[in-house]
């Protein structure tokens, strides 16, 4: 899913304390919000924030179901305070390449990053050494919202349901393998996740990158756990099977499909998390202006809809409620590791 390049001009309402600027940007679609900003007073500028550019630093695969959620919302954003705000992809290293490069710029506000909270807070752990760290070198904005991740075979698996599979696979240990874009990351815990919680011996198969659905469907590799909306087409079309989410509550988009948690593995549950994160020391008063920009965005109605048609579901949090998540996932993700007994490669 591919976004449109767009651009459009935005004045100023009287009485708003922005900017007036002329503003392109990434149009995902025709998403509109009405301006409605209440600003208090920016001590670290000497002009009105923002007075130039926003940038969302991301690692996110450009045109994946994360990559549009982003771009969603920087185009909202760029209505709401008549100023650009870009995605700006920095891939690599994991994630670390856009962490690190937010975390050693300047805290003004205008370098943000677009976390995948998961993998992030993956990296905090598997990574011995960091240039960065993600518990004290950033301040939590507001959380985005979450993308469930499924569990998906090829259409040749005689399993119709996770209970079936399971037991597929614990008849003949080893002989199932499990695809992932590369050691260490979210989608190989997620297999490490189900191997401890259904006592499974499954192989692991990491590819470079997302390159893998082609033997899936063709049967080569068995599964992946992954983002839902970018395979949806695919189980519509009979291409592949999705046996499970892996939430705590069914997905809106694929209402039909049991979560893991309901198939008897509770301790099944990862998703795609993603929020926005400013360097440490960012002015308290551009984090609460954000925080109420972002949390408007994310309740439109009309954009909401949007989202959740992907598989995409925006939620907004506070800073604080940001920063409780990265702490929770990180635990979780450090367990996952220490008991797999996972080493990067």
């Amino acid at each position: 899913m591919r976004n449109p390049q767009g651009g459009f001009k935005s004045t100023m309402k009287a009485g708003n304390p922005l900017l007036p600027a002329t503003l392109t940007g990434v149009a995902l679609a025709a998403l509109f919000i009405a301006p409605q900003l209440g600003i208090g007073t920016a001590r670290a500028q000497d002009r009105a924030y923002p007075a130039k550019t926003v940038r969302f630093i991301t690692s996110l695969a450009t045109g994946s179901g994360a990559d549009i959620f982003g771009r969603a919302v920087a185009e909202q954003l760029t209505r709401r305070l008549n100023q650009s705000v870009i995605v700006d992809p920095r891939p690599g290293a994991g994630g670390n390449l856009a962490a690190e490069t937010v975390a050693k710029s300047a805290p003004d506000g205008y370098t943000l990053l677009m976390s995948s909270v998961a993998s992030n807070a993956i990296n905090a752990t598997y990574y011995s050494s960091l240039n960065y760290d993600f518990r004290k070198d950033f301040a939590p904005i507001s959380k985005f919202g979450q993308i469930a991740n499924g569990l998906f075979v090829g259409p040749g698996v005689p399993a119709n349901n996770l209970a079936e599979f399971t037991a597929m696979i614990k008849a003949a240990p080893g002989k199932y393998s499990c695809a992932s874009s590369g050691t260490g990351g979210l989608l190989h815990l997620t297999c490490e996740m189900y191997k401890k919680a259904a006592g499974l011996d499954i192989l692991h198969v990491a590819y470079k990158g997302a390159t893998f659905s082609t033997d899936i469907m063709a049967g080569r590799v068995t599964m992946v756990f992954d983002n839902i909306p970018a395979y949806i087409p695919l189980v519509n079309a009979g291409k592949i099977k999705i046996l499970a989410v892996t939430t705590t509550a069914r997905s809106p988009v694929l209402p039909n499909v049991p979560t893991a948690v309901e198939s008897g593995l509770p301790a099944l549950v990862s998703q795609g998390l993603f929020g926005l994160l400013a360097p440490a020391g960012t002015p308290n008063e551009i984090v609460q202006l954000l925080n109420r920009e972002v949390g408007a965005v994310l309740n439109d109605d009309a954009l909401r809809e949007r989202l959740l048609q992907l598989g995409i579901e925006p939620e907004a949090s506070s800073p604080e409620g940001l920063r409780d998540l990265i702490q929770s996932e990180i635990a979780k993700w450090a367990r996952v590791i220490k008991e797999a007994g996972i080493r990067p490669e």
